[in-house]
């Protein structure tokens, strides 16, 4: 009984970290200022969400552990973002609404990253269209930059060690290398 509340604290913790690391990932102000990611809360939700499924698809991918995790991830994503509605004024009674759009919206994404990156560079480019781009133009190189990142981001992380993410550590793709349009002669997928 006692080992398994440690186990679930620890579970608990390292589910916060990886939270607070993809947080700090998708703030990145070169998403906003180079890729053209709407810098709204619409568009800082999509950039939450897209890391959000690259880490939960990676951790579910682990032995034991990662089907909690990822679920103590899940919950703790929508928490944050019923304190977020909270702060900014959304009424108590419609909160709930919010979120459970919210959480929908994220689960139709989520869904449309896994196939884009199961499937090829169309499928990836459009799902990143739709749910990134949905009220902009974006540059096409901008699109194919972040899907580029998307997948190398996704390769790192698959091959992070499995203790390292239990302790809530993990490494994105740099960003560096997918910031401007791609020179005549250079790859566009830099494998930094």
């Amino acid at each position: 009984m006692v080992f398994g509340f440690f186990k679930r604290r620890q579970r608990e913790q390292a589910a916060y970290a990886l939270y607070g690391a993809l947080v700090a990932q998708s703030r990145q102000p070169e998403f906003y200022l180079h890729l053209g990611i709407a810098d709204t809360v619409d568009g800082r939700f999509d950039m939450i969400a897209l890391h959000a499924a690259l880490v939960i698809r990676r951790v579910q991918g682990q032995p034991d552990d990662g089907p909690p995790t990822a679920q103590f991830l899940f919950d703790i994503m929508f928490a944050d973002m019923d304190r977020n509605l909270r702060e900014m004024g959304v009424g108590d009674l419609s909160v709930g609404k919010h979120v459970k759009r919210m959480a929908k919206a994220y689960y139709g994404r989520a869904a449309a990253y896994e196939e884009g990156l199961q499937g090829d560079e169309e499928t990836l480019i459009a799902a990143l269209t739709r749910n990134l781009y949905r009220k902009s133009e974006p540059e096409p190189w901008q699109v194919a930059a972040i899907a580029a990142y998307v997948r190398r981001s996704a390769e790192l992380l698959a091959q992070q060690d499995h203790q390292a993410l239990a302790q809530g550590t993990m490494t994105f793709a740099p960003l560096a290398g997918f910031l401007a349009p791609p020179a005549a002669g250079r790859p566009s997928d830099p494998q930094e």
